[in-house]
């Protein structure tokens, strides 16, 4: 009889298992037999620094398997109402069009994407946020539009720093509506301190009366008002500001466009456009703007090109303005986007078109011109006579006031506390007849639905939009699927094959992490609910932050920055605000390792600090000597040491206590980017070696996906004397900070309804599970380096000949040897279905390789086995095989139009340029372009949507 035991059979840790890629022992032996060991804590010990270890374990409970943890998840969102949300304030409910829902946000051949910075394999993202560019220029009126932002708050923070870029004013001085939501100018605020700019709040109408360097006007004001400000942008613009104008988006389908009333700018929320609320976010900000500034205009672009064969592409245009090439010269730390939340707004509005956001948005506004209409009525003063959606209403007293939002509340509905004695109701698109009665009812008004009134007048829109045929030719489901696939079809993501770009850990998305940001709780609660109806989003994200204080060894967390670049800002103004409270304002120089990940340097600029360059010795550890020369020259005036660990050469820092020691002995804090924790988790501890903040990158090591560019969340760890600095919030406060602290984003939790996702990660993992992943991660880069080293060398090892959890290859001696260049290798990886590694980064003329703890042997030994056959190719070019304007590499990508075509003037056949292994046979994947032409597409710069012929040629 063979026996097993019940915990065999219960198996606790399946989960943890399936993340790992297991292809079982044996396969883990073969991977430990490659890199020379027998077991795997003798090879842990010689990866990882003992100076660094971590000698006990993780405080985090054991693994729980994937339906127990969606049940604990569970008894937390059943602690979340669900109101009727009238609060608006910038956020409304919305209805997410299911066949957007299941084919994109629910689909991992959409969230699983990388960033598009390989365009050949990423057409179809491209095309969708061309859409979305195109919706947010037809709609602004302006020339052109990036391809989002992080939230409507930040976004007004950039366009401030963008207008003293271009402004030809003097003046240090920043002008801001007061009729400006609270959460924007509190992020506004945070940001011009540290640019050393005065904001002046005030009455619209008084902006022309100072010197300013720019404007910044609410369309739709936080009292629902609607304004013109033609002239009083003309009167501004005519004194040297820079003209900014925030718009809601749905607003913008009937109201006069920002370019008709002179603005330089438009920004806004596109959240009205069919995405969730969600405690906040992910939310894409729309960023519009006039040709001639789009060289210092924040975030990226998409733009048209052509490919080798002539065809239309879409690639990201302008990209050397971006943080990790200009460094602390680029013109924002804005590296994540929102580009999965981008494409369903932009879709939202593919699927409706103009007549039926028209009919949207007149409903909108009908609905809100009756009810000021019954108000009235009934006795109550409607304070504003021009609105869209929000109707405010003077209750005469605070009991009248107190009574009807009470009773509101107690029937499921959520009013807007506007004051003391005053309410506003915020209509929105899920708005029904019968809830257009409660709230008559509420107040004590008799309204009646007949004719839809309109009260915008000369404020009305005349132009059209939305003209392009995309916007009219996908309003059936069948024809918005198939077009939704044909998109998905073009993208190579996770779903395909492993992606194993450096430093960015594009690890398993598990679908069991990803559903509850869909569960009703979750997606659409307002940021601004009352607190006692989000009770269990605050137990969620809670004991988030004490899993992630278990991790990382740091007193406190702050949850509210919502990407990296975010957390890095986070991260430096704690340290700046900690100096400050101790009188040491003339703490603003920043030490910066060449080592360090790229955003660092943006990221210290925008804090007002001084950047001073560390360098780097042979093996890509931080030169000591040097670090201690700029330390003594800068000690007066030493702010913080910016790390990343390990460093973005792959390689653990084996003095790294030394140097947070150093560092701290002049005075300064240590920052710690947490873009490489992947490497670390439950080996080190940052706070442990010496970190004093640390930001976490969410939708990395904690598998939030990439989305193609967005969602992140970046959250920061602090230590004690750190934690009294993190980011508040002047409207909701945040649970675990200090009122009078100004916020670094939008919402108080940032992308709040993403957060499950990292949370059912690490409950399903579990302590030992984390460390295993952490170990195996190390073991699968190792497998790479080691297996490619007589093909390519390694640029950086550390100590003992082994890289941590990504490995740098360099093909600087092969380019020199045969011709053959990084680029050439990036492109032909796409006729083996894969995605290049991270190229030219750190180092030109390398690629950087992360596996992640995710994939199988099998699929490694597939990816190493296409880079060898590429050597390969190179070499015959050396031989003669080739010619060196004419190979399988320099050709790369081949698609299907090229392979299947009459002509074929290549020394190589088409079989080979397709199927150049045996086991792309079976997994083929096309790329829909030829090489795109990236010059060609700065020198002709066009960012919105081409017409249908420019494809079908």
């Amino acid at each position: 009889m063979v026996m097993t035991t019940f915990n065999t059979l219960f198996n606790q840790n399946a989960f943890v298992e399936r993340h790992l890629g297991k292809s079982g022992q044996d396969g883990q032996d073969k991977l430990l037999a490659k890199v020379g060991f027998n077991d795997l804590d003798s090879f842990v010990d010689a990866v990882v620094p003992k100076a660094v270890r971590l000698n006990k374990a993780l405080d985090l409970p054991n693994a729980t398997t994937e339906h127990e943890a969606l049940a604990k998840l569970r008894t937390m969102a059943d602690n979340i109402t669900v109101s009727k949300s009238y609060i608006g304030q910038g956020y409304a409910p919305a209805r997410l069009p299911a066949v957007i829902q299941r084919n994109v946000l629910e689909n991992p051949g959409w969230y699983t994407a990388y960033t598009p910075y390989q365009a050949e394999i990423a057409q179809g993202r491209l095309e969708a946020l061309l859409n979305f560019q195109q919706v947010c220029i037809d709609l602004t009126g302006m020339d052109l539009a990036g391809a989002s932002l992080l939230d409507e708050a930040t976004a007004a923070a950039e366009a401030m720093a963008m207008a003293k870029r271009v402004s030809k004013s003097k003046s240090n001085v920043f002008f801001v509506d007061e009729r400006t939501y609270p959460q924007t100018l509190d992020v506004i605020r945070t940001r011009a301190k540290y640019f050393e700019f005065d904001v002046v709040v005030g009455d619209f109408a008084t902006a022309e009366s100072g010197e300013y360097f720019g404007a910044y006007f609410q369309y739709v004001g936080k009292e629902g008002d609607v304004v013109d400000l033609t002239d009083i942008i003309a009167k501004v613009k005519a004194k040297g500001a820079y003209a900014i104008v925030a718009a809601d988006i749905m607003s913008l389908v009937l109201l006069k466009s920002p370019r008709e009333m002179g603005a330089d700018i438009a920004l806004g929320s596109t959240q009205r456009f069919g995405i969730p609320m969600g405690f906040g976010g992910p939310h894409a900000a729309y960023f519009a703007f006039a040709d001639k500034d789009k060289r210092s205009a924040p975030g990226r672009i998409i733009g048209v090109s052509k490919d080798a064969q002539g065809n239309t592409a879409l690639r990201m245009a302008l990209q050397t303005r971006e943080q990790h090439i200009r460094r602390e010269k680029a013109n924002s730390n804005i590296c994540t986007s929102q580009v999965l939340l981008a494409n369903l707004a932009g879709m939202y509005a593919v699927y409706h078109g103009a007549e039926g956001l028209k009919r949207i948005a007149t409903r909108i506004h009908a609905l809100a011109v009756a009810f000021a209409k019954a108000v009235k009525g009934a006795g109550f003063t409607v304070k504003h006579d021009l609105f869209f959606d929000t109707v405010y209403v003077e209750c005469g007293d605070k009991a009248k006031a107190d009574s009807i939002y009470n009773t509101a509340k107690d029937s499921g509905y959520t009013l807007w506390r506007a004051s003391e004695t005053a309410l506003s109701v915020a209509f929105n698109e899920l708005t029904e007849q019968a809830d257009f009665a409660k709230l008559c009812e509420f107040f004590g008004a008799a309204g009646a639905l007949d004719t839809a009134e309109n009260v915008l007048g000369d404020l009305n829109r005349t132009d059209a939009i939305l003209t392009h045929p995309t916007f009219s030719s996908y309003h059936t489901e069948h024809q918005m699927l198939r077009y939704l696939k044909s998109l998905e079809d073009k993208d190579l993501a996770m779903n395909r094959s492993m992606i194993s770009l450096g430093s960015c850990t594009m690890k398993l998305n598990a679908t069991s992490e990803m559903l509850p940001i869909t569960w009703n709780e979750f997606a659409n609660v307002h940021p601004f609910a009352p607190s006692d109806e989000v009770k269990g989003y605050i137990e969620m994200i809670d004991s988030l932050q004490t899993q992630l204080k278990a991790i990382t060894g740091f007193d406190e967390i702050s949850m509210q920055p919502n990407s990296g670049a975010s957390g890095e800002y986070a991260g430096l103004l704690a340290i700046r605000r900690y100096h400050e409270s101790l009188g040491q304002t003339n703490r603003n120089v920043c030490l910066i390792p060449r080592s360090a990940h790229g955003t660092n340097p943006a990221t210290a600029q925008m804090m007002g600090m001084k950047v001073v360059v560390v360098a780097t010795d042979d093996n890509g550890n931080v030169d000591l000597d040097d670090l201690a020369k700029k330390c003594e020259e800068h000690s007066a005036n030493l702010g913080a040491l910016m790390i990343t660990y390990p460093s973005t050469h792959g390689v653990f820092e084996e003095g790294i206590r030394d140097i947070c020691d150093l560092i701290h002995k002049h005075g300064g804090q240590v920052y710690m980017d947490g873009a490489n924790m992947n490497a670390q988790v439950g080996l080190m501890q940052p706070a442990d070696v010496g970190a004093d903040v640390l930001h976490m990158n969410l939708h990395k090591t904690f598998c939030i996906p990439h989305g193609g560019g967005g969602p992140g969340m970046g959250p920061i760890g602090l230590k004690s004397h750190l934690a009294p600095f993190i980011a508040s919030h002047s409207v909701t406060g945040v649970f675990n900070a200090k009122d009078g602290q100004t916020a670094v984003s939008a919402a108080a939790y940032g992308s709040a309804s993403i957060l499950p996702i990292s949370w059912m990660y690490i409950t399903m993992m579990g302590g030992d599970g984390l460390v295993s992943a952490t170990k195996r991660a190390l073991l699968n880069a190792n497998y790479i380096a080691k297996s490619l080293s007589d093909d390519y060398p390694v640029l950086y090892t550390g100590k003992n000949g082994y890289v941590a959890h990504e490995c740098i290859i360099d093909i600087r001696p092969l380019k020199e040897e045969t011709g053959i260049t990084e680029t050439d290798i990036a492109k032909r990886l796409m006729d083996y279905g894969f995605h290049a590694p991270t190229m030219s980064f750190p180092v030109a003329g390398t690629l950087m390789i992360e596996p992640t703890e995710s994939e199988s042997i099998d699929e490694l030994d597939r990816f190493i086995a296409a880079l060898k056959q590429i050597k390969q190719e190179a070499l015959d070019v050396k031989a003669g095989k080739y010619p060196s304007d004419n190979n399988p590499l320099v050709n790369a990508p081949h698609t299907a139009s090229v392979v299947t075509a009459d002509e074929w003037a290549r020394p190589y056949s088409r079989d080979y340029a397709a199927f150049p292994l045996d086991y792309v046979r079976a997994h083929k994947f096309w790329p829909s372009v030829g090489r795109v032409d990236d010059v060609y597409g700065d020198k002709n710069l066009i960012c919105s949507c081409p017409s249908i012929e420019n494809y079908e040629e």
